[in-house]
């Protein structure tokens, strides 16, 4: 390995010409405001500060792994001459900043005196250290607002500049002179501030970047394993990260690709939560792996993964339909992680067009996804007990258990809440298992809207909102109070409806929906029947006895699901 350096002006016509590109198993840029804008303080600062080395891998006749150019810049016409193995984070902040790429925000930096540091220590010498100004950007009717931000006489009158005008190399210095001449055309002299300038745009361009380079003919694992250990001591790299880099290593494939194919395939997928955290586990368990970090940092893992990618397009397509048959609508409505994963690996083995096998499958899976949401059987060591069940479930739906059942239908060791425990059970808003276990069970029954009668399904529940059928406000507490944030008092109505109804008592907007319902009160009972809502206790305005009289109509529907059957109404 080889150290040595390239002046900013030397990476940007690399980068220009197509010679440096990212390996397509890099990380999408993830840096925030604050680090981009602690970067370009190190290099404006007069002494500067380093920001750390590049390593490179340079590039013989074939490039080892697929590659494509940093965010914003061109297309490369070539083969390049490296890849960027560590830094991409700060090149691609570096890039967009000084070649003004970002569509959110605009950088400048301040042609005043510098704002001195507040821990010099003593004696130490006051640096120069110009104050860098990020203006956050957005389109308003075809404008793109701040308007001041693009019209250089109003920057230059704020003793600022774009710091696109700072970029080392002709095109830097022909946006300079533009940007000058605009300035002087609205009858403002930048002429004072020059000198300030062009140090500035000096300092950029002839600050030295070190990076160490792997030689070319480096194996491909060699470079991973590099790349891998130098990420997890310094930026930490995520799970996912590593496998994307393990299956490209294995295979010659992107993860990348094929998650946005999945996507495209699912794409209702993306409202479960973290769509790679689901995929870890799912691959996991369909390579008949634990869904643990050892796992994944396991080196044949990447391979794993590409073996059983068929099985896992499948399980998400057919398990992501089955939650929201279920009344689990997203993130939002799924009591648990393992709720999600677990569904989608088991619907990975069920064979398609299976008749009979297909059903008894179906109520299996159901009766496993309710227990694991009712139980606390995922409470503890989650993840080793979900691979634990999945290879009991999984030889069941297979009619190979000979006789075995999984420990999660265990009745005594993981028994289904009582009613007691369904009456104080917490707001669903918040992470805990059995308020959203409730919630998904009120929804699973049909929940039509209060107002607009339609039912509750993925593509409508983003507009619908949390509403305490008996408001805060009447039960004498605040929204902090336990007492009226419980899960039977809430019910999935659309913000619309949530307005309408604000504060009303529950007679009061029981009747306002009747008068303003063609079909009247049989239709209103009916939209509260399908939230599991008693009517006659709403209306009787007694907060504890319409909690004990829910939790009474939601029990058989709860026990029906978790032995894997299909509720109806008429157990209410």
């Amino acid at each position: 390995m080889e150290a040595r350096g390239k002046t900013i002006e030397q990476w940007f016509s690399m980068i220009e010409q197509g010679q440096i590109l990212l390996p397509r198993f890099q990380r999408h840029e993830a840096w925030r405001h604050g680090q981009i804008v602690g970067l370009l303080e190190n290099i404006l600062r007069k002494p500067s500060l380093p920001i750390g080395a590049l390593l490179v891998l340079e590039i013989g006749d074939k490039e080892p792994f697929h590659s494509r150019p940093i965010v914003g810049a061109p297309a490369p016409s070539g083969r390049p001459m490296m890849h960027l193995l560590d830094g991409q984070q700060r090149m691609t902040a570096l890039w967009r900043s000084l070649t003004n790429n970002y569509d959110d925000l605009t950088v400048f930096v301040s042609l005043g005196p510098s704002t001195p540091p507040e821990d010099l220590d003593e004696g130490e010498q006051e640096p120069d250290l110009p104050d860098i100004e990020i203006q956050k950007r957005w389109d308003h009717k075809g404008e793109r607002r701040p308007l001041w931000a693009d019209k250089p006489a109003e920057v230059f009158s704020r003793d600022l500049i774009p710091i696109s005008c700072l970029r080392p190399g002709g095109k830097g210095e022909k946006l300079l002179e533009q940007w000058l001449a605009a300035v002087r055309t609205a009858n403002k002299d930048p002429n004072p501030k020059l000198g300030r300038i062009y140090e500035l745009r000096q300092r950029i361009q002839g600050y030295m970047i070190p990076f160490l380079s792997l030689p070319v003919g480096t194996g491909r694992e060699t470079a991973l394993d590099v790349f891998i250990k130098m990420n997890t001591s310094a930026s930490p790299l995520t799970d996912y990260d590593i496998v994307v880099a393990q299956l490209e290593e294995a295979t010659g494939e992107s993860l990348h690709d094929k998650v946005k194919e999945l996507l495209q395939a699912t794409p209702f997928l993306a409202h479960y939560g973290n769509v790679e955290d689901h995929i870890l586990s799912v691959s996991a368990l369909l390579a008949g792996k634990a869904p643990l970090k050892k796992t994944y940092l396991d080196k044949e893992f990447g391979g794993d993964v590409a073996k059983v990618w068929p099985l896992v397009k499948k399980g998400f397509s057919r398990g992501i339909r089955f939650l929201q048959d279920e009344g689990m609508f997203g993130e939002k409505t799924a009591p648990s992680e393992v709720a999600v994963y677990l569904t989608c690996a088991l619907w990975a083995g069920v064979p398609e067009e299976g008749f009979d096998v297909e059903g008894n499958a179906r109520s299996l899976i159901r009766k496993a996804l309710w227990r694991g949401c009712f139980t606390d059987r995922y409470g503890k060591t989650a993840t080793t007990r979900a691979f634990t069940d999945y290879k009991a479930l999984s030889a069941m739906i297979a009619g190979s258990s000979e006789g075995n059942t999984s420990d999660l239908f265990d009745e005594k060791a993981y028994p289904l809440p009582a009613v007691e425990e369904l009456i104080v059970a917490g707001w669903p808003g918040g992470k805990d298992r059995l308020p959203r276990a409730l919630l998904a069970t009120a929804l699973r029954a049909g929940a039509l809207d209060f107002a607009d009668g339609a039912t509750a399904s993925l593509e409508n529940i983003g507009r619908r909102e949390y509403h305490h059928i008996f408001p805060v406000d009447l039960l004498g507490g605040d929204r902090a109070d336990g007492i009226a944030n419980r899960a039977l008092n809430c019910a999935l109505v659309t913000w619309r409806t949530n307005r309408k109804i604000a504060a009303k008592s529950p007679r009061d907007y029981i009747e306002q929906r009747t008068e303003a319902a063609e079909l009247g009160r049989e239709e209103v009972q009916h939209r509260l029947a399908t939230h599991l809502i008693p009517y006659e206790s709403l209306i009787a305005g007694d907060y504890e006895a319409f909690l004990a009289e829910r939790a009474k109509i939601v029990q058989p529907h709860i026990e029906a699901l978790c032995a894997g059957k299909r509720p109806s109404l008429r157990l209410s």
